[in-house]
């Protein structure tokens, strides 16, 4: 349990670097990620934007995109479900960065949305080995929602800080 106390100790810390840095090695320890990213999401927009990520050189935190109108978006974005595809192809159907994805060593990937009160506030993108994220993993990982939810909440009350 040693994930859950550092995510514990970062929480009751200060800043959103080392929650984020808490989360990655919480999921990691509960489903396995070798690549993670976090990205937030802007219900009014549509506008995404990557917030972390534990391989910044491949994947760095920076800008903003429209989010997909794609069964992606719909799915994790609209209906608040899971996004799981367990092979390269099937996540070359969806992003058009699969062959970085694949040259990471990573040829599975899930999204899990951080939903609050109705409003995704952003995703947990979680890549691994091919044939990864079985069944029981992915039901495991919606433990995980509560705290990435602690870490995009006050990643926005940051920001909003940060504006005034």
């Amino acid at each position: 349990m040693s994930a859950w106390n550092d995510y514990a100790e970062a929480l009751a810390g200060e800043g959103t670097e080392p929650l984020f840095a808490a989360l990655c090695k919480l999921v990691q320890e509960e489903i396995g990620a070798r690549l993670f990213t976090v990205m937030t999401f802007d219900p009014q927009t549509r506008m995404a934007s990557r917030t972390w990520s534990n391989m910044p050189e491949a994947y760095p935190p920076q800008g903003t995109k429209p989010a997909p109108e794609s069964d992606w978006g719909q799915i994790v974005l609209d209906r608040h479900e899971v996004f799981v595809a367990n092979t390269i192809g099937i996540i070359a159907e969806h992003f058009p960065d699969h062959e970085l994805i694949e040259s990471l060593g990573c040829e599975s990937c899930m999204n899990l949305p951080v939903v609050v009160e109705g409003e995704v506030l952003g995703t947990l993108n979680c890549l691994d080995a091919a044939h990864h994220y079985t069944e029981e993993r992915v039901a495991h990982a919606a433990r995980l929602v509560a705290p990435g939810a602690m870490c995009l909440l006050r990643k926005r009350a940051e920001e909003q800080g940060n504006a005034q």
